[in-house]
């Protein structure tokens, strides 16, 4: 036998550190913003959006980590040559300071060669890039403007296909303009007008973008029955990404739980979030979403499970909310007042308050019935009392009102002034009893209709066994005659003359 070489330890050693070192190094953002462009020119090149689309995909995180220094680099490294596209992009950032200046000059020129430059999709995306830097600081909001308005002209007038994509996010930035300057209703007009264009294109990124804007323009100064008009004269694209989706069911459940549509709107909240973003990812819109579903359930007479007051991104923003919760539950009115009047700046900028307002009205439906399982019988003045209601004569029509509901059993005496609560059924007794004797019976019933579906008629099947053997028997003859070697021209059918 041949011996087997063994390998020394330290090389199985040093094989650990290689392995560590080919982990992926995260890109820089001039890096990344390249590589970009890069997809995005693959993309125009292949007819492929799909490039695109993946781009796009990390515009959330990347716009967190640009400066005017990292779009400079970038501009720089994609635009090798003083074009007017080059000029044109530096201008809407601030000059270098002196320090960066210097740096650039000492920097060796490099000897590459010029490269072709970048498709117009690719300008279009460092206009985008450009754009979203100018918002984070109120001093370059009116820039911002200015860019947003020259990017949309070159955007109509390039007029490509394969910019869609892109130029539905152009169009969200330009509402984030409009929306930070405090000019949201001036925008509308040109929302209204690229919606019909992107319809007639059948541009279905860029009309669900549009679609969205305009009905945020609308909500935003309250103007529910036009927004109501646009959502039934416009058909949502049904090929728009899940993002999109989610924010139209979620304008839309605004729009129905103001026009007193609990139901539907609860619909659409639901599933704006199935569709929305992780919580993580996009927590501002999760909790705008979960806030409203919270009102609505409690507008249909509902209670929300404890445990999504505990999740922890919902939990800090949630705590006013499920204050009201806890009010509407316990049937507290002077509690539902205290929680409404300390809340209420929250509740207005959330736009919940008027529809928080609403549910006074199940929170005293409540109380009457923990009145009704409490006592027997009740003077009006006592619930007024303990409701806080500010006259008898309104206790006494919200106790009317909740009889007829069928919220409560009892009766009102007005010539005493009291409610007379009807007895709480006991376990026995005639009533009950007819009650089981009718299930009872159906069960009954039930069980020999089930019996009577079952049976088969009789001797059913003895008639395909007798045919069943009868055919084993013919191919038992039929066999025989085979090995036998019949003759076929004294037996067998005529096979015709030129057999």
């Amino acid at each position: 036998m041949t011996d087997v070489e063994m390998k020394p330890a330290e090389e199985k050693k040093e094989e650990k550190p290689t392995e560590e070192e080919k982990k992926p190094v995260p890109l820089t953002p001039v890096a990344e913003i390249k590589a970009n462009i890069a997809l995005i020119e693959r993309a125009v090149a292949t007819l492929e959006p799909r490039f695109t689309h993946r781009v796009l995909r990390s515009l959330t995180h990347l716009r967190k980590r640009l400066d005017n220094a990292v779009l400079r680099d970038a501009v720089n490294e994609v635009y090798t040559t003083d074009s007017s596209t080059k000029k044109a992009l530096l201008s809407w950032l601030p000059e270098p300071s002196t320090e960066q200046s210097m740096e650039i000059d000492a920097a060796p020129q490099s000897s590459k060669q010029s490269q072709p430059e970048p498709v117009p999709e690719g300008e279009v995306y460092l206009r985008l890039l450009i754009l979203h830097h100018l918002l984070t600081t109120p001093a370059t909001h009116a820039k911002a403007m200015k860019l947003a308005h020259d990017t949309v002209e070159k955007m109509q007038a390039l007029n490509r296909r394969s910019m869609d994509p892109i130029a539905a996010k152009v169009w969200y930035a330009v509402e984030r303009v409009y929306e930070l300057s405090g000019e949201l209703a001036d925008a509308r007009p040109h929302f209204l007008a690229a919606q019909r264009t992107a319809a007639l294109r059948h541009d279905d990124e860029t009309e669900a973008s549009l679609i969205n804007r305009i009905l945020r323009s609308y909500l935003q100064y309250n103007l529910y029955d036009q927004a109501d008009k646009l959502v039934s004269k416009t058909t949502f694209p049904s090929a728009a990404g899940n993002p999109q989706h989610a924010r139209y069911h979620y304008y839309l459940g605004r729009i129905k739980a103001v026009q007193l549509n609990y139901t539907a709107a609860h619909t659409n909240l639901q599933q704006a979030i199935r569709r929305a973003p992780p919580a993580k990812t996009a927590p501002g819109f999760y909790q705008a979403v979960h806030k409203l579903t919270i009102v609505v359930e409690l507008l249909m007479g509902d209670i929300p499970e404890r445990s999504l007051f505990r999740h922890p991104v919902l939990e800090k923003a949630l705590a006013g909310y499920f204050e009201i919760v806890k009010a509407v539950r316990n049937g507290s009115l002077s509690q539902f007042q205290n929680t409404l009047s300390k809340y209420a700046a929250e509740f207005e900028a959330d736009k919940t308050y008027t529809l928080i307002v609403r549910l006074r009205q199940n929170v005293i439906k409540t109380g009457i019935r923990r009145l009704s399982l409490s006592y027997s019988r009740i003077s009006l003045r006592d619930i007024c009392v303990k409701l806080h209601l500010d006259s008898e004569e309104d206790a006494e029509y919200i106790v009317g009102k909740a009889i007829r509901d069928g919220v409560i059993d009892g009766r009102i005496v007005h010539e005493k002034g009291w409610m007379e609560c009807g007895g709480q059924k006991s376990g026995y007794g005639p009533e009950v009893s007819d009650v089981f004797s009718r299930r009872i019976a159906y069960c009954l019933e039930l069980h020999n209709q089930s019996v009577k579906a079952m049976r088969y008629p009789l001797n059913a099947h003895r008639k395909e066994l007798a045919a069943a053997e009868g055919a084993r028997e013919r191919e038992k003859e039929l066999a025989k005659e085979i090995q036998e070697g019949g003759d076929l021209d004294d037996e067998g059918p005529d096979l015709g003359e030129g057999f």
